[in-house]
């Protein structure tokens, strides 16, 4: 039996390039940053070298870089902080229905405080139509809130075009790069956005570790308070060894991308042929041409049978996959996502994500395909509604 990992959007294995950038900071560089002696230098030094490799990763400068603990703590403060220093110009948030949910239950907790909200439809791929956004902007908006890479059905969303929407209307703009960053080039000029969340464990990197871009000149309030840390925006010690690791995992991803994206999209294809040729009644969810959606990702419906069965059986073979988002697993309910995009609730139940990544390989996409074929013929075997009209 094979072990073969397929959730590479969930999160990473960390790089040994990575692992041994950081382990220098547990030990002999141990020192707090703030402090001004030797240890405590050489921590800063890495600090800095880290903040200049991942603004180098999205074409930013190293003084819009702000460390935080996740890529959903960046996503909190984004849109928190620009309720908060913008609520004498508006109360209105756009945002879509397809979000991560650090996105969408910020904006349900602001809506509590008398923020409004407004949460654009997609269409069947999962697609924000331009013209919708900008049908929603009004004269109270403060911020629009747009995810770069769909977690869940990997759509690519025209953040280029949607943030010039918001700019001709003098809105800022945040979009969420945990999906993207790495995987897709990301110029934070060229988009012309005002603020991206990211994070270190969706690209080779430790868990625990995220940052916010914010563009230089504009100003939010801390979102951590308590010391002078990160330009006295988000207060704590920082995770030295955590931040030196992203940054040693963003060079990489810088060095590797190209490569990386080719070989994802070579064995995520390979994968969805073998599929498609060997089992009957399925869809795949989310754009059609995988040029626009991220290039290891695969969301297939199995008419008939549960996505949940089908994991605990892969599970048996050695074959990690996912249902949906990480973050939602062993939650009740069809995604949210599915939802949005008019996938049927049959269907959805039997929506299965796989998600390739440097690890892979043609041999374990070869085993795979043939227990993706074998567990659902089983489960096939036992369902009661098998070829039932509905299905």
């Amino acid at each position: 039996m094979r072990n073969v990992y397929l959730d590479y959007s969930a999160t990473t294995p960390v790089k040994e390039e990575v692992v041994q950038a950081m382990i220098p900071y547990f030990t002999e560089k141990f020192g707090n940053p703030s402090t001004l002696y030797g240890p405590g230098l050489e921590a800063k030094a890495g600090l800095d070298k880290a903040r200049k490799q991942v603004a180098d990763l999205i074409g930013a400068e190293d003084r819009e870089i702000f460390f935080t603990s996740c890529g959903t703590e960046a996503d909190n403060w984004v849109i928190e902080g620009v309720a908060d220093a913008l609520r004498s110009k508006g109360n209105h948030i756009i945002t879509t229905k397809i979000e991560h949910h650090a996105i969408l239950h910020t904006c349900q907790y602001l809506e509590k405080h008398g923020v409004e909200v407004t949460y654009l439809d997609v269409d069947n791929e999962g697609f924000v139509d331009p013209a919708d956004l900008e049908a929603a902007i009004k004269d109270n908006t403060i911020l629009v809130s747009i995810m770069m890479v769909n977690n869940e059905v990997g759509t690519i969303q025209p953040i280029k075009e949607l943030c010039a929407i918001a700019k001709k209307h003098g809105v800022l703009f945040h979009t969420d790069t945990v999906q993207a960053l790495g995987h897709i080039p990301i110029d934070v000029k060229d988009l012309g956005v005002d603020f991206i969340s990211m994070s270190a464990h969706k690209i080779y990197g430790p868990k625990g570790i995220g940052a916010l871009y914010k563009r230089a000149g504009i100003n939010i309030p801390s979102f951590v308070h308590g010391g002078a840390q990160e330009k006295k925006k988000r207060a704590g010690t920082e995770n030295t060894a955590g931040i030196v690791g992203f940054g040693k995992a963003a060079e990489l991803a810088m060095q590797n991308l190209p490569e990386h994206a080719a070989h994802s999209d070579k064995l995520r294809r390979m994968l969805w042929e073998k599929i498609e040729q060997t089992i009957p009644d399925i869809t795949l969810n989310g754009p059609k041409d995988f040029t626009k959606r991220h290039p290891g990702n695969l969301n297939i419906s199995f008419s008939y049978i549960e996505g949940e069965s089908i994991i605990l059986l892969l599970d048996a073979y050695g074959i990690c996959a996912n249902t949906g988002s990480a973050c939602s697993s062993g939650s009740l309910g069809s995604s949210h996502v599915l939802d949005a995009i008019g996938v049927p609730i049959t269907k959805a139940n039997g929506a299965v994500r796989f998600t390739v990544g440097d690890f892979t390989t043609e041999e374990d996409i070869e085993y795979v395909a043939e227990c993706v074929k074998a567990v659902v013929e089983r489960l096939r075997e036992l369902s009661p509604v098998n070829g039932a009209e509905g299905w």
